[in-house]
């Protein structure tokens, strides 16, 4: 027959304890304002910064301006690309400038509140 898998002996309290004593991980002080059943609690932080005013939050109106501009030009831009009617020849700066203002019209609609 095949030995048991089972691990036997070990430790079955936790590390430091000494035999008829409780161990401070294990007490129930319900006047102690640090434990609560056995669990210290962390203490308030004094960092605290309170939430800001909806009234501070509103963007100015020159956010939601800039934004549909560089979306407008950007989409613009880049369709005068395609047809061919962009100055100079079809260059992929172009291209790249009216990528860049559509992120950049992106990038101001997340700062819009």
């Amino acid at each position: 027959m095949a030995p048991s898998k089972r691990r036997t002996g070990g430790r079955t309290t936790p590390k430091g304890t000494q035999p008829g004593k409780v161990h401070e991980t294990h007490r129930l002080d319900s006047s102690d304002t640090h434990s609560l059943h056995g669990q210290n609690l962390a203490d308030a932080s004094s960092r605290y910064t309170p939430p800001t005013l909806r009234e501070q939050r509103v963007s100015p109106t020159w956010v939601p301006v800039l934004m549909f501009v560089l979306l407008g030009l950007g989409a613009l831009v880049i369709l005068l690309y395609y047809i061919g009617f962009v100055p100079g020849g079809r260059n992929n700066w172009y291209l790249f400038s009216g990528l860049t203002s559509v992120l950049g019209g992106l990038f101001t609609a997340t700062k819009y509140r």
